[in-house]
């Protein structure tokens, strides 16, 4: 084929291609089976979530849970109503408690009412409890207390709500009173056994007023250990409660600072120049490295309190005004 017929050919398939462009086919297109229009059709468009919105809320149209936050997230729902619960503690202390515990975690004999089944279904409506409450138990040795009206045994149910809610939310537990021990005891305990490095008119002098949440107070003498890295925000440790090292090499040569690390493989430490040191153990024979460590005894007493023990102290540091 020549240059000229190659060329009319190509010029004939262009135009028979502008021809089908021009005037399409008048067949119309093949129709889907039978049933496939009764497949997923597209919707109409999903409006974006506006601001503070969560997403699925526009959609489905559902509002937030009054109960919010850390409520929703653990999925015990709105609080319970807190004037019900003060009423019904008072009718379940003097009806229930006896079995199963003033704060129903439990008694003489009865279950535990904070992770009871009946009581997690009944969402503090007292519709699941109710008939519990007013029939009994006599297989299990419940008797029956047919005199507590709906409207006592529906206090009663948030309560036990509000004790659920309590237990399952741990972020919003509140530690109660802790002083509760004998002063003297503690001072007693004090003078035999903390006097020797601490003194309640020197170091511990006012200690009460400079620390005034007893918890925070209790928590610094039971672990008195205070983690600092560099950028830590905050006052940097006490340098009493320091811990220091002492090395010896088999030369005899000694250096002694700041431990700063030590393992079964290693030891390191900073002198008071500020120089680094360090060690591996396995490739040093004869070395010997001994700890100094301030707070060594409060690490032992630790596992000698009693809890009386601990209660009198705080007790006790709790008069150092």
């Amino acid at each position: 084929m020549n240059f000229r017929a190659l060329l009319v050919l190509t010029a004939a398939f262009a135009l028979s291609a502008a021809q089908q462009t021009q005037n399409p086919p008048t067949t119309p297109p093949p129709q889907p089976p039978a049933g496939a229009a009764n497949g997923p059709q597209p919707g109409p468009a999903v409006k974006a979530p506006g601001p503070g919105q969560r997403t699925g809320e526009a959609v489905h149209g559902q509002q937030p849970s009054p109960a919010g936050g850390m409520a929703d997230f653990l999925a015990i729902g709105p609080p319970a109503d807190p004037e019900a619960a003060a009423r019904g503690q008072k009718l379940f202390v003097a009806n229930c408690a006896f079995c199963h515990g003033t704060n129903a975690n439990g008694g003489n004999g009865g279950p535990d009412l904070v992770r009871s089944l009946v009581v997690l279904h009944d969402k503090g409506t007292g519709a699941e409890i109710g008939p519990v409450v007013h029939n009994g138990r006599p297989g299990k040795g419940m008797p029956p207390f047919p005199s507590l009206t709906d409207a006592q045994i529906h206090d009663i149910a948030q309560f036990l709500k509000q004790r659920h809610q309590a237990a399952s939310n741990r972020m919003a537990y509140q530690i109660q009173n802790i002083v509760t021990g004998d002063p003297k005891a503690g001072e007693a305990y004090f003078n035999a056994h903390c006097a020797s490095c601490h003194s309640a008119t020197g170091d511990l002098a006012h200690i009460a007023t400079k620390i005034s949440d007893p918890v925070q107070l209790q928590q610094r003498f039971l672990y008195p250990k205070e983690e600092h890295y560099p950028g830590m925000p905050g006052p940097p440790p006490d340098p009493r409660a320091e811990r220091t090292v002492s090395v010896k090499l088999p030369d005899g040569q000694s250096y002694t600072g700041k431990l700063d690390h030590i393992d079964d493989f290693s030891v390191a430490l900073t002198d008071a120049s500020g120089q680094h040191h360090s060690w591996l153990l396995d490739q040093t024979p004869g070395i010997q490295v001994e700890v100094h460590d301030p707070l060594a005894a409060h690490a032992k007493l630790l596992t000698e309190y009693t809890n009386a023990d601990m209660h009198n102290i705080l007790a006790y540091l709790e008069t150092l005004k």
